[in-house]
């Protein structure tokens, strides 16, 4: 069975939630493992107020016993805590309806008045914002208010992206395989980085949580953290891009026969579906559509001590849908966010008459954020493609597997890929 995971919820309804399917027996996990990942989404410089509010602390439901995965379906809820502000606008049973377990013919009053009262939660939205899920949303279901669709729309949905992510990360980590990310532009500001170079080793990652906008260069953090302040005062946002990298990937994960089956093609989809992201590019991306072919991909090279290996990472580790032992590198550029404090036209889809786009509470930039969501879209494809080549029913069974074809490979010269790698 192809690991596969659902998420439900909205972002201001009692909580959001995931099932997680496919995953062997005998993986370490813990609550307190995915919350350690749900923390890092949570940071980054010109984060809005929703991040004070929300804890965002897991609940393991069910698939895992004794801090070990069971084979079985793994449900995951997080609890939403801004649900007792929106109890009555978010509310499953329809306006004057009895609470739930009361009888049909117990009256109940609605708390807050009636739709469009005093309670600002209870107005329908009709203003939808540019950039935003709410136009399409409206017309395609054929909703009059705007909030049946940006509650689901909502970049609150990639925190349990990131809870599933990090039960991904607990089986890829069995096998020596580590990622990491950081942000290398922000609105005007880009980091140095040489798209040729191999990428930074795990270790330079070891602090990166610490930048603001989780930034390895200081004289860049600084000018980002700048460049938020001033978007910020002009009621503006920012996007830009950031990168995220695997080591000790084995070569083959993937395949070339079939569209469906190349692992660049399913990260990237997987990263494109990631809120407000734009443009997806592993190695050299974009920039090698400028290059003549012998600048624009990687010399196969032999060394007794490092075996078969690249010297430079243009390919970003993927060749024909798979893998090939190099560490797998690949960006993605997030747009502005939707949500401006100085909105752009719109038009009032009651009247059809022109009015601003409507303002939800929002993040100037989050970037950072983002970079966290897509570790853990990587870690999903990468751990599901590993359970593709591996099977196996348990830990043990993928092990044995794997250490199979570790031992044929490096019979055939490679060896460089199976670095003992810790962040």
């Amino acid at each position: 069975m192809s690991l596969r995971f659902f998420t439900a919820g909205e972002s201001h309804g009692p909580a959001i939630m995931a099932i997680l399917e496919g995953m062997p027996a005998g993986v370490p996990v813990t609550a307190s493992v995915i919350n350690q990942q749900l923390k890092r989404r949570q940071l980054g410089y010109g984060r809005g107020r929703r991040m004070q509010i929300e804890p965002d602390l897991v609940e393991v439901l069910a698939g895992v016993r004794h801090g070990r995965t069971l084979g079985s379906p793994i449900a995951l809820l997080i609890r939403n805590r801004d649900w007792e502000k929106w109890q009555t606008a978010m509310a499953v049973e329809p306006p004057g309806a009895p609470p739930a377990g009361t009888p049909d013919s117990t009256p109940a009053e609605m708390p807050g008045g009636a739709p469009g009262g005093d309670d600002w939660r209870l107005r329908p939205v009709t203003r939808p914002r540019p950039g935003h899920a709410d136009l399409a949303g409206m017309l395609k279901y054929g909703f009059d208010d705007a909030r049946n669709v940006l509650e689901r729309a909502s970049a609150r949905e990639t925190a349990m992206r990131v809870a599933v992510g990090a039960v991904a990360r607990q089986l890829l980590a069995a096998f020596g395989i580590v990622i990491a990310s950081h942000v290398i532009r922000m609105g005007p500001v880009a980091a140095p980085h040489d798209p040729d170079a191999p990428p930074p080793p795990p270790e330079a990652f070891a602090r990166v949580d610490e930048s603001p906008v989780r930034c390895l260069d200081e004289a860049a953090s600084r000018a980002m953290v700048q460049a938020v302040d001033e978007a910020k005062a002009r009621g503006e946002t920012l996007g830009g891009v950031f990168e995220v990298i695997a080591w000790g990937v084995p070569p083959g994960l993937g395949s070339h026969v079939q569209w469906d089956r190349k692992l660049d093609g399913r990260i990237a989809q997987s990263l494109m579906s990631i809120q407000a992201v734009k443009g997806v590019e592993f190695g050299l991306g974009f920039e090698a559509a400028a290059r003549f072919g012998s600048q624009a991909h990687d010399p196969i090279l032999y060394s007794d001590e490092r075996g078969i290996y690249r010297p430079s990472a243009r390919a970003g580790g993927v060749e024909g849908g798979m893998t090939n032992g190099e560490p797998l590198v690949v960006r993605a550029a997030m747009k502005p966010l939707a949500t401006l404090y100085k909105p752009l036209p719109s038009i009032d889809m009651t009247r059809l008459e022109p009015a601003e786009g409507a303002i939800e509470r929002s993040d100037v930039s989050a970037v950072p954020a983002a970079a966290v969501v897509a570790e853990a879209a990587v870690a999903f494809e990468l751990a599901r493609a590993m359970i593709e080549k591996f099977g196996g029913d348990s830990l043990d069974e993928m092990r044995r597997n794997f250490e199979a074809y570790a031992a044929a490979l490096e019979a055939r010269g490679m060896r460089g890929w199976r670095r003992p790698a810790q962040l």
